[in-house]
């Protein structure tokens, strides 16, 4: 099945790098107006030129440099999510996997600024973009989680409940406004720079690249699957048999 999401309006944060750009240049590919949201202006604009040598249009094509962490720039990206008049999908990719290490040994200050990325700016950034979702026919929002929330890794504290606590801000979500789909997508292990800063000196030449998980976000933002959480392996081997 190709999805085909014409008209669509979809929000990608962390959409400078990694997966977050791989599911913009999806999204788009698919049809959907994205706006990209992330901290690095350079980044962002490397983005952009890849969407516009694919053919997107520059008209579907909006850049927000912002950090989410930052409580000025966050009201800047409110704004811009305003002004944009339509949001149908909402893509939390944007993430710090610091602080690692022993849980005993966190610094409260870490462990506050990861809450701040991982947990605090993506439900304000829906807080943000709920009345625009509302007014939407279908719709959704993405958190990119991992199995760190779901699993006791030694050293991932701090990154695994700041997922956690994503995860079930999610679920309440879902609950509090059944209108709207939220789903939490697990997307693997995979070859972006986050993964190599949390195993710093190790070849991780063997993940897949972000662009291989791809497909499984967008055939789930084009489907009608309940909200909850999701693994993209699962999803892809679903879709291989269908």
């Amino acid at each position: 099945m190709t999805a085909d999401l014409a008209g669509k309006t979809a929000l990608i944060t962390g959409s400078g790098r990694g997966i977050g750009r791989a599911i913009a240049l999806g999204l788009a590919d698919a049809g959907a107006r994205v706006i990209l949201l992330a901290r690095t202006a350079g980044q962002l604009e490397e983005t952009r030129v890849l969407l516009r040598e694919r053919g997107v249009p520059a008209g579907r094509i909006s850049v927000v440099p912002a950090d989410l962490s930052d409580e000025e720039d966050r009201g800047r990206a409110a704004v811009a999510v305003l002004e944009a008049g339509r949001v149908d999908i909402l893509v939390n990719n944007a993430a710090t996997v610091e602080p690692l290490g022993p849980t005993i040994a966190i610094p409260a200050e870490e462990l506050r600024l990861a809450f701040e990325v991982n947990v605090v700016a993506p439900l304000g950034l829906v807080q943000d973009a709920l009345p625009l979702l509302l007014d939407a026919a279908h719709p959704r929002v993405l958190n990119v989680t991992s199995d760190a929330a779901v699993e006791a890794y030694e050293g991932w504290g701090g990154y695994g409940a700041g997922k956690a606590a994503l995860e079930h801000l999610g679920a309440v979500l879902a609950v509090e406004f059944p209108a709207v789909t939220v789903w939490s997508v697990d997307p693997g292990d995979l070859r972006t720079v986050m993964h190599q800063a949390a195993f710093p000196g190790e070849d991780i030449s063997d993940r897949p690249e972000p662009a291989a998980v791809v497909p499984a976000f967008i055939e789930l933002i084009a489907s009608d699957r309940p909200s909850g959480r999701y693994r993209a392996a699962d999803l892809v081997s679903a879709e291989a048999v269908t």
